[in-house]
């Protein structure tokens, strides 16, 4: 695998991507329109991305949206497709590193509260904003098992459906039996069955399609609640021993290489504890970076860099980074 560009590495959003140029009016009318319609409370403008990622890194976004049921989220997305805005959709913004110039156009944001839930037997149908820890949970108390792999993983259901999250033995793939999407290219809502979904090692068909996830149908199996909660218990106390949960970061930053463990790599390479400014190669667990104060988006890239560099040099592997990466960098001087 070829060295990775920066250019590359985020998605970068451009003036150009507004109708003329004319950026910052667009983006006061579509906020005017959001906050007539959703009030203020749900619409934000220039808010710092670093209150909303587990990395506590970011810059500003132009607009950030938190809709709350199917209707929000088609109306923001069509809303700021009317005045030219560039829309990015997070959940809860544990697997993003955010550009320190911040992110142009409108976020529309779910976690939080589009995360209605319903039970129909071994079924679930499930809004794209829960967290898997509250739905982990909340299917334990109906007596449902198989989302026990799940409890610790820090996503909301769309971003771990998107790209199969997993852990443990366990992924998505396993329980997920249809998924409701928005395709915009055809202004459309459609449903996609199991054998749609492409599922693969953190892929989905959704990692390859402009698409918004809006919910799931989970087929869950109805079993020992008792004995799974132990096994949450236990899980997220291997997580607590093992992972550093005390530091902002982004969880794993690597895919796991073909017949490797990225954090072993890393490891072996001799990169714990390697830094640049207040990024660093968690010391507790190596496929980890922490934000140790006050990192910021470039030093989190140069250290992926480093690390990436380091690990070839000494095992021929290049690793791939697992973490989404968008929005803008300030301009080199």
């Amino acid at each position: 695998m070829d060295r990775l560009a920066r250019g590359r590495v985020f998605v970068y959003t451009k003036a150009s991507d507004y109708h003329e140029g004319s950026g910052a009016m667009q983006v006061s009318e579509a906020y005017a329109k959001l906050c007539s319609v959703m009030g203020k409370s749900h619409v934000k403008r220039d808010e710092p991305m670093s209150r909303h990622t587990s990395f506590k890194i970011g810059g500003p976004a132009d607009l950030l949206v938190s809709p709350e049921t199917s209707e929000q989220v088609l109306y923001c997305y069509r809303t700021g497709r009317t005045y030219g805005l560039p829309v990015f959709l997070m959940g809860n913004g544990s697997n993003l590193l955010v550009g320190d110039a911040g992110i142009r156009g409108m976020v529309l944001k779910t976690a939080g509260g589009y995360d209605d839930i319903a039970f129909d037997g071994e079924r679930v149908r499930v809004q794209s904003g829960m967290l898997l820890s509250k739905l982990t949970n909340t299917a334990l108390r109906h007596g449902l098992t198989g989302l026990e792999f799940a409890c610790g993983i820090p996503g909301s259901v769309g971003g771990a459906v998107v790209m199969n999250a997993g852990a443990y033995g366990g992924q998505m793939a396993d329980v997920v039996e249809r998924v409701t999407a928005y395709d915009p290219e055809t202004d459309t809502v459609r449903d996609f069955s199991k054998d749609e979904l492409d599922y693969g090692y953190r892929h989905s068909v959704f990692r390859d399609r402009d698409m918004i996830v809006l919910e799931a149908t989970l087929r869950l199996i109805q079993g020992d609640a008792a004995r799974s909660k132990e096994t949450v218990k236990d899980l997220n106390c291997r997580r607590r021993e093992k992972q550093p949960l005390e530091l902002p970061s982004a969880g794993s930053v690597f895919k796991r290489p073909e017949g490797y463990y990225a954090g072993t790599l890393i490891e072996e390479s001799g990169c714990k504890g390697m830094r640049v400014g207040d990024a660093m190669v968690s010391e507790k667990h190596a496929g980890f970076i922490v934000n140790t104060g006050h990192a910021t988006a470039k030093n989190v890239l140069d250290l992926i860099e480093k690390v990436r560099q380091t690990v070839h040099e000494k095992s021929g592997v290049w690793l791939e980074p697992e973490i989404h990466m968008v929005g803008e960098m300030p301009a080199e001087e």
